[in-house]
Parts: structure tokens; C-alpha cells; sequence
């Protein structure tokens, strides 16, 4: 009898995986069937799928990443300080969908998330709702576990987003707090890593959704068991592909798809 996974076996997995993904970035890519074939690439194409950012560790587990843009009423380049920290699990170090999440949202102008009220579920670091709540006049509000809320304060103040960017507790499966809004976006990125919780988190998508909450959903194939997921959620919301992100060949190289999902 095979013994299903903990959290923290399924957590220690997915970080050999990053590190795996760093010394050959492509060996995810997917074969017609949908399995996975090996793809050998030199290690100086390591960290090549982010484009438009530069980023570096610093002493003290602190990460900074530059977003370049073109915008006028946004900083150039925009610029996010994180505090890391993978003592609370996966959750707390920044996984390439957010950044490529965080990339979109920018990619999509200043006005986008004007006067919107904008829920980032699984938010880990904060990053992609960080970057959210540096677009105009966006009310963001970052959610996670429990473990997770420390570091995500850390962050919005290290990134002086109080004002912007509010912290909440947020499980998945159970009921939505009556302090988190309805939003009119939701986004979402790298959540889908512990199988116990996928129908959990395809409950917390139905409860804050409805027709026309617009949901950006960036997910890294990493294994087979994320099909069970996408059986799950489509008997709640439909999806199709972001088509009009310039990186989108860059990153599908990587096993990584950003979606528009619709709630039927």
C-alpha cells in the first residue's frame, strides 16, 4: 500500500524540485501526451525565463526584485524587497510563477486594478500582491496560512504598503472571512503542490467568485497528480490561456501556464 504524503514531505519535494529546476530548467517540458520528457540545456541558461528583471539574494534572507516597465504613474523600475524564509514551508520563498504573475499584472497598465478590489490566494512572500498593490488606486488584500502572515507583514511594511496592501488569514475549504471582500480579481499563483488540497482550494475559488470576477491563475506542471486538480476545478469554473503575454514562449518551456479561469 502506497502512504500518501505529508505537507512537509510534499514541501521538501517541491524545493529539490526548484533546485533541480535551476541546474536544467527545461527538464519539465511536456510531450504531446502530457507526460514528461528530459531536455538537457547548459547551466548558463539556468535562470533565463524571467525576462525584464534582474534579481539577487542578499545577506539577511532578503530578496529584491526589479520589474522594468514602461508606465508613467508607477515607479521605474518597480522594485519589491522580500523577506525569505522556507522555515514555515514552501510558502515562504518565491517561486518563478509568482514572479511571472507579478510581470503580467504590470505588463497590463497602471489602470488595470484602478479602484478594484484584488484578493491574492496562497500569497506565501506576498510578492504578486506586493507588486499589485503598487499599481494605482488597487485595495489588495494578501492571504495565507497561519505560519505564513509574519512574513507577509514583514513584507508589506518593508515595501511601505500598508496602506495598499492588507494581511489576512485565509484556509482554504473553509469559510471565507467576512473581512475579506468579494473581489473583482483574484490571483493566484503556484498553489497547486499538496493533492489533499486541491478540492479545498477549488471550494475557496467557488466561494469568492462569481460570473464576473476576472481570475489569473499561474500554475508549473511539476508532476501527473496535477491533472486530478484541473478534474476538480472543471466541474466549478472553465479556463483558457493568457495568449497575450509576450513571455508566454519563454515560460511554457518551463512547464509554466498563466489562465483566465471563469466561473460556470
Amino acid at each position: 500500500m502506497q502512504l500518501e504524503q505529508t505537507p512537509s514531505e510534499t514541501m521538501a519535494e517541491l524545493i529539490l524540485d526548484e533546485e533541480l529546476d535551476k541546474q536544467d530548467p527545461l527538464r519539465h517540458l511536456m510531450d504531446l501526451d502530457g507526460g514528461l520528457v528530459e531536455a538537457p540545456v547548459s547551466s548558463t541558461q539556468a535562470l533565463t525565463f524571467l525576462p525584464k528583471q534582474s534579481h539577487s539574494v542578499e545577506d539577511g534572507g532578503m530578496l529584491r526584485l526589479s520589474f522594468s516597465h514602461d508606465l508613467i504613474d508607477v515607479p521605474r523600475p518597480l522594485e519589491i524587497t522580500l523577506a525569505v524564509d522556507a522555515s514555515p514551508g514552501c510558502g515562504g520563498i518565491a517561486w518563478p510563477a509568482g514572479q511571472i504573475l507579478a510581470t503580467y499584472l504590470i505588463q497590463q497598465g497602471s489602470g488595470y486594478l484602478k479602484n478594484k478590489n484584488v484578493v491574492e490566494l496562497g500569497a506565501g512572500t506576498g510578492l504578486v500582491g506586493l507588486v499589485a498593490g503598487q499599481l494605482p488606486d488597487a485595495k489588495v488584500w494578501i492571504t495565507d496560512q497561519e505560519p505564513l502572515l509574519p512574513i507577509m507583514h514583514k513584507n508589506v511594511t518593508i515595501n511601505n504598503l500598508t496602506s495598499n496592501v492588507l494581511v489576512a488569514k485565509l484556509d482554504w475549504g473553509v469559510p471565507v472571512p467576512s473581512t475579506i471582500p468579494k473581489p473583482e480579481i483574484i490571483l493566484a499563483a503556484d498553489c497547486v503542490y499538496f493533492e489533499p488540497a486541491f478540492p479545498l482550494l477549488v471550494q475557496t475559488l467557488d466561494e469568492l467568485a462569481d460570473k464576473d470576477t476576472e481570475i489569473l491563475f499561474c500554475y508549473k506542471k511539476r508532476r501527473k497528480a496535477d491533472k486530478r486538480f484541473f478534474g476538480i476545478l472543471k466541474k466549478k469554473f472553465r479556463w483558457e490561456e493568457v495568449m497575450d503575454d509576450p513571455n508566454r514562449p519563454i515560460y511554457n518551456k518551463e512547464a509554466i501556464t498563466l489562465m483566465r479561469l471563469f466561473k460556470r
